[in-house]
């Protein structure tokens, strides 16, 4: 399809800058075939029902932003796809004039050498330290990888516990499984008393998530690859739910993929361990997921066309339409919306 299909105009106005207080406080818009209902996200027990089971992302998101220095030049650096203990594949900026075998400076003992660069423009660093001291030189030189249309990329103190999930315990992710934002103590509560069941995933979301699809025409689009892991424990928890009659709920985009990545055609779920770059836009068949929560996506985006494809494009252009009329908070820190599978997208 032409990327232009997934376009739409969005006021800057409607961007979050900063989450809701309490967090499950945000506004939730039902999309169930033609039929949309305004909701907040506490009102989610009751729109699932006993035997469904939530399926969420528990990624950790790293300070994965470094300012350094090469000889004179500064040099941003956004960590994106984790290669080793000690070598990571990043954006930088500016990344043409780095070379292989540049060192790169991040403070007192922290350094990284560039190893590899790609014709896409993403760079190879090996970091001076390994395992978990690299995990705790970002704790320390690191800030939080914020996109940039929230104020500018620039994170504060506040967004290192804002960017961060409830269910959040595996580092490794550069960016936030936005849906599971919405998620307190208190809900999950009420939702085990509704009788809607949890399992856990981990897909390490990527800087690539943000990056702009360059392409005219959906099927020339290359996905960018993220590291995931999918037990044992969870994809018996999603077969015998499916068994039993129960709706699979993806609590996320990343959820989703990495479900739909470990999925047989007839829609039995087996245990992943790897990078998946499954791309979803229209024509995909879903084999696994009934339900899925979602924040509002950029236009043009992956993630949109993702949406799309799980609901149908006019379907997710009216629903968004509502959305921007109705007041809804778009993008990483704002509401969601919470979208039945359709069978036939168009």
């Amino acid at each position: 399809m032409r990327i232009e299909a997934f376009d739409f105009a969005l006021p800057t106005e409607r961007i979050a800058q900063r989450p809701v207080s309490p967090r499950d406080s945000a506004r939730l818009l039902r999309i169930q075939s033609d039929v949309m209902k305004d909701h907040t996200v506490r009102d989610l027990p009751n729109l699932l029902c006993p035997g469904d089971l939530l399926v969420f992302n528990d990624t950790k998101v790293l300070p994965a932003r470094l300012a350094g220095i090469r000889g004179a030049a500064r040099v941003s650096i956004t960590l994106h796809l984790r290669v080793d203990e000690s070598s990571w594949w990043v954006f930088a900026k500016p990344g043409k004039r780095l070379r292989i075998g540049d060192v790169v400076s991040f403070g007192p003992d922290f350094t990284a050498t560039v190893i590899e660069k790609r014709p896409a423009g993403d760079i190879a660093l090996r970091f001076s330290a390994v395992g978990e001291a690299l995990f705790e030189a970002l704790r320390h030189f690191g800030t939080m990888p914020l996109p940039p249309y929230i104020r500018g990329g620039i994170a504060d103190e506040t967004d290192h516990k804002d960017y961060q999930t409830v269910f959040a315990r595996a580092e490794g992710a550069v960016a936030a499984p936005t849906a599971a934002l919405h998620f307190t103590p208190d809900l999950l509560a009420v939702l085990a008393q509704r009788g809607v069941s949890t399992a856990a995933v981990t897909l390490h979301v990527g800087a690539g998530t943000f990056l702009p699809v360059k392409v005219d025409d959906t099927d020339d689009h290359i996905m960018h690859a993220e590291y995931g892991a999918l037990s044992q424990t969870t994809a018996d928890a999603i077969n015998t739910t499916r068994r039993a009659g129960g709706r699979i709920v993806a609590v996320g985009t990343t959820s989703l993929r990495l479900i739909e990545s470990a999925a047989e055609p007839d829609g039995t779920v087996h245990p992943f361990l790897g990078t998946t770059a499954l791309f979803i836009a229209p024509g995909y068949r879903f084999k696994t997921v009934d339900m899925l929560l979602s924040n509002f996506h950029l236009p043009r985006s992956t993630l949109f066309m993702l949406v799309s494809a799980f609901a149908g494009l006019d379907r997710m252009q009216a629903a968004y339409a509502h959305a921007i009329t109705a007041g809804y908070r778009f993008y990483s820190y704002g509401d969601c919306c919470l979208i039945d599978r359709v069978e036939t997208p168009q």
